[in-house]
């Protein structure tokens, strides 16, 4: 089984991401948010990095604010932390399938309270 390079440096980014997120950024507006993923180019020019805000289906305004202005931050630490020839391009994405999981649970939890009220 073989891995392509951008997973690989996908995989490192997500990390790194992370700890960046938790002990570096000192912006209070992202104390809840959470790498899910990360998407890397094949030419690792870019990297699509998905998050989501905890207990939250939706991102709010000021999530995504707060996130525009550590990009430069975030790459500069990214661009410390890892051993590239460039560091590639912060584009942040949040990630719909946490509201789409949730969604699905609720209608589940919804079937099952009227089955129990049918029986």
């Amino acid at each position: 089984m073989t891995f392509k390079r951008a997973d690989r440096v996908g995989e490192l980014v997500m990390k790194e991401m992370s700890d960046i997120l938790l002990k570096a950024v000192k912006d209070p507006r992202l104390q809840a948010v959470t790498v899910t993923g990360v998407k890397m180019s094949d030419d690792l020019q870019s990297a699509r990095i998905y998050f989501v805000e905890m207990g939250k289906d939706e991102c709010g305004k000021d999530i995504q604010e707060g996130l525009s202005r550590a990009r430069g931050f975030v790459r500069r630490e990214l661009g410390s932390r890892l051993r590239l020839r460039s560091v590639p391009e912060i584009i942040f994405v949040h990630d719909k399938s946490f509201a789409y999981g949730s969604r699905i649970e609720k209608l589940l939890a919804q079937i099952a309270e009227e089955d129990e009220s049918d029986g």
